[in-house]
């Protein structure tokens, strides 16, 4: 019986392909980990800074996203990762991908991340993804690196994947480094259009 499975954007067919073909960046320890985090985020971030305010929001036909929009999505998953970090510390059930939305409504969460953060300037989206980032640097330092690279050390990392076993690391990997990546090809497609 084949299985069929919907890759509703890019990050999904990512961890789609990495999930089926056993494919997944690994890290030596934190640092690297860290580095690799710094180095796509500041390649990503940069593209932002030649794109005035006033087209934050303009659609080009070729790109699926407007500037505002890409770092939205940005934010908004960095934003639930280190929720669900906090939440489980805190000894709170942690829903993933959000309390409002399963796996299968990935389409609506978009729209939800677009509705919330996109009306925010381009320069206030910049500083959030900033904030989270740093933020993400922090909880990378205060896990153990048993807690960062092996399995089944937080509860969100093993019910977010209930067909595969992901270390929390991979989880921030395809939250921050892979989407920097990709998403940074779409917003210098966008400019190359646009400006």
């Amino acid at each position: 019986m084949a299985v069929i499975i919907y890759a509703d954007t890019l990050r999904d067919f990512v961890i789609f392909k990495c999930l089926k073909e056993g494919l997944m960046r690994t890290y030596r320890d934190k640092e690297e980990l860290k580095a690799e985090i710094e180095k796509s985020y500041k390649k990503y971030i940069s593209e932002f800074d030649s794109i005035p305010e006033a087209l934050k929001d303009k659609n080009v036909a070729e790109v699926d996203r407007t500037p505002a929009e890409n770092l939205a999505y940005q934010v908004g998953w960095t934003t639930l990762l280190l929720k669900w970090e906090k939440d489980e510390r805190n000894g709170m059930l942690v829903k993933t991908p959000s309390d409002k939305f399963k796996w299968n409504q990935l389409g609506e969460l978009y729209k939800w991340f677009t509705d919330t953060y996109g009306k925010l300037s381009l320069e206030e989206l910049k500083d959030r993804l900033e904030e989270n980032i740093n933020s993400i640097y922090k909880m990378i330092d205060s896990m153990s690196a048993d807690e960062l690279f092996n399995p089944h050390m937080r509860k969100w990392a093993d019910e977010a994947t209930k067909t595969a076993t992901w270390e929390v690391y991979k989880f921030i990997h395809v939250n921050t480094v892979a989407p920097f990546g990709t998403f940074r090809t779409k917003i210098r497609k966008w400019k190359k259009l646009a400006l």
